[in-house]
């Protein structure tokens, strides 16, 4: 896909946990097609430890309303100064960058989406996506409390949603992998994002059930075209960049000790 370097304005600027800042982007001119699981660079402006752009999970795209919808967590200088950004701000960003998640194509395929803080991102634009070509996702999402979970009524609008939280304020306690609902439902395809010892977890459970898993790593990336190597993950097929080569991979790529 061609890739833009765009100055997009900021159409608001929503704070929705103490930690996450939801941007709503748009441009003069129609935005690029996304997909998702792709994700953005990001330029920060105005602080003077932040060198490198970063990078930002594709959160949404609304076609209608031209907005690209970046969830950013503050917790870096970087992130935080993104977090300070309000309605009429210029934000350049380079996109949309890397390969998303396989979408489903046989009828009837059933897709579960699981996510872990603001890696949950990227699985609210996969949802919608999958309604809109006539799939019924499920959606798990786990976080420490209920204070951390995001998006809830957005993820409820495109389809099934199961939470779990480590402290039990919400939907069932404990980890994503321990949601009644692997016990109790048969799906055909995962795809996950997170911390990795979760996604870790999500794909011993695939491996263990047979089912077909994609995660989307987190590795640093501080180019998001595969020239810096900061990226850089193990695979059967050698060193790869998850900028350029992913961030989603196939978990039977992943040399991870599953």
């Amino acid at each position: 896909m061609k890739k833009c370097i765009l100055d997009l304005t900021v159409r608001s600027a929503e704070r929705v946990s103490e930690k996450h800042v939801l941007l709503r982007l748009t441009a003069d001119e129609p935005l690029p097609a996304m997909l998702p699981g792709q994700f953005v660079e990001v330029r920060v402006d105005g602080s003077q430890s932040t060198y490198l752009r970063r990078p930002i999970s594709i959160n949404f795209v609304d076609e209608e309303q031209n907005e690209l919808w970046l969830l950013v967590a503050c917790i870096g200088d970087g992130t935080r100064q993104l977090g300070r950004l309000a309605a009429g701000d210029a934000v350049n960003c380079v996109l949309p960058l890397g390969n998303g998640f396989t979408m489903p194509s046989v009828p009837g395929e059933r897709v579960l989406l699981v996510g872990g803080g603001v890696g949950v991102a990227p699985l609210l634009y996969m949802g919608a996506v999958m309604q809109k070509q006539g799939f019924e996702p499920t959606f798990l999402l786990g976080a420490r409390s209920a204070s951390d979970l995001l998006e809830l009524d957005l993820f409820g609008r495109y389809g099934r949603v199961c939470i779990t939280t480590e402290d039990g304020s919400a939907g069932e306690r404990g980890f994503v992998t321990n949601h009644s609902v692997l016990q109790t439902a048969h799906f055909d395809r995962i795809a996950t994002c997170g911390p990795k010892p979760m996604m870790v977890a999500v794909a011993r459970y695939a491996q263990q059930a047979g089912i077909d898993c994609e995660a989307s790593l987190e590795n640093m990336m501080a180019c998001g075209l595969g020239a810096c190597l900061c990226c850089v993950e193990k695979t059967t097929e050698g060193n790869l960049c998850v900028c350029k080569e992913g961030p989603v991979f196939n978990v039977k790529r992943l040399l991870w000790q599953i």
